[in-house]
């Protein structure tokens, strides 16, 4: 291809990309993943960001050529160029595919609608189908455009669209179209083109013949309703170029699905779907939210896949959010019955000193540590469960522990009370007084 025409290409998308950044290279969701952790029945919010792609995702692009007899310098040029138009496009999107068809006047009989290429991701193919196009034809001025656009909607069914593709109708010529075309009014022809969700760029090209796609109104009506571009006045040399600009500066609509494990939730700030120019960034606040009763210790997750124009734009849309529930929940402790060192419990154990650590946890092993109240030294920790005697020796200056004999595991000489603290994995405590029986004399 001629180097000015190729610089003219590149510039078109780097304005594309650069004048709505972030470019491509960092289309997808920032930040793609949360890992949190929270209270139950707390929040937390995070700025996220959505940086739609030049070109949207997946696309279907369908050329629709007025093949009369003025276009010929036009299709001319959009054979030349091409390769450079799905090379472009598919260094953006790399499973995009191309169709083409051509159409011309009510009275050129079987011309007067043709698919050359449903949709194919081969380029030779693509290239094929357009060099297969001549100018010729046409009767009156308006041409049967009308009736192509009806054809490759879903009136016709004469494309073959992908499941979740986004539908790009790349529409040129010089000259309005009979309406109602062979049967196919303006109306109907919009309808069918919305029925498969497409989006229109319609490129009027100053041929020097002809009123211009737009003369009685049809281009921007057909645009308009689909939520596509109008490009007037372009000359013969400039079409490629303005069909790679149309590609690049789409509408692109972002919606989300999102599915969460029970108990977590995810809202969005504003709501989606949210639509912007393809290329240009949405940014959303987003709310996670813990239930209350959600599971203390367990991991909650959502994934969230974001979308553009209901297409799937690939794994850098997807968000991963990950919130570990905080245990909350204190531990039980209390000064429970002991054994003596024969393994009984006896009458009085609390006057004999004969204690046991009892504690327990919603969640996983608890431990215990006790304190002498009276030098506030502490001892432990132990495991919930220990058998151990108190003595107290109101006179003493330290406080002592030494293994004790039989069942019970230790023996605490302490000059005050004692305090059982139990700690929970999670560092959540409970505490207890037990009353420590004077020593015998």
């Amino acid at each position: 291809m001629p180097t000015t025409l190729r610089r003219s290409l590149l510039a078109v998308i780097a304005t594309a990309l650069l004048g709505t950044a972030p470019s491509i290279a960092t289309a997808g969701v920032r930040p793609s993943t949360v890992d949190e952790h929270l209270d139950p029945g707390t929040s937390i919010h995070v700025t996220k960001t959505i940086s739609t792609p030049a070109i949207p995702p997946r696309p279907d692009v369908v050329l629709v050529v007025d093949s009369t007899g003025s276009m010929g310098p036009a299709i001319a040029n959009v054979q030349s160029e091409m390769k450079t138009i799905v090379s472009t496009v598919k260094a953006e999107q790399a499973d995009a595919q191309f169709a083409v068809v051509d159409y011309k006047d009510v009275v050129d009989g079987a011309g007067v609608f043709r698919v050359r290429t449903d949709l194919t991701d081969n380029p030779t193919t693509a290239q094929a189908a357009v060099n297969g196009i001549s100018a010729g034809g046409g009767g009156d001025l308006p041409e049967a455009q009308l009736n192509a656009l009806w054809q490759i909607g879903s009136g016709g069914g004469a494309i073959t669209f992908r499941p979740g593709s986004s539908r790009v109708v790349v529409w040129f010529g010089d000259a309005s179209g009979h309406d109602p075309s062979l049967g196919h009014t303006l109306a109907d022809a919009i309808a069918s083109l919305q029925g498969v969700s497409a989006r229109v760029v319609a490129i009027s090209v100053n041929s020097g013949s002809g009123d211009g796609l737009n003369g009685t109104g049809q281009a921007t009506a057909i645009t308009s309703a689909t939520g596509g571009r109008f490009f007037s006045s372009v000359s013969a040399t400039g079409l490629s170029t303005a069909i790679l600009e149309g590609l690049t500066n789409l509408p692109a609509t972002v919606t989300a699905e999102t599915v969460c494990s029970p108990g977590l939730t995810l809202g969005f700030s504003p709501a989606l779907p949210q639509t912007v120019t393809s290329g240009a960034d949405v940014v959303l606040g987003e709310t996670i939210s813990v239930a209350a009763d959600a599971p203390q210790g367990s991991t909650l997750t959502c994934t969230t896949r974001f979308k553009i124009n209901g297409a799937d734009a690939g794994d850098d849309f997807v968000q991963t959010v990950s919130i570990g529930v905080n245990d909350v929940t204190p531990p039980t402790v209390a000064c429970g019955p002991g054994v003596n060192p024969a393994g009984k419990t006896p009458a009085g154990w609390q006057q004999a000193g004969f204690f046991q650590l009892v504690a327990d946890d919603n969640l996983g092993e608890v431990t215990v540590s006790i304190r002498d109240n009276g030098t506030g030294t502490t001892f432990g920790p132990y495991a919930a469960g220990t058998y151990f005697k108190l003595t107290q020796a109101p006179g003493a200056s330290t406080s002592t522990t030494t293994p004790f004999s039989g069942a019970v595991d230790w023996h605490f000489t302490f000059r005050g009370d004692a305090t059982l603290t139990a700690t929970d994995p999670a560092g959540n405590t409970a505490t207890t007084t037990c009353t420590v029986p004077p020593k015998q004399k």
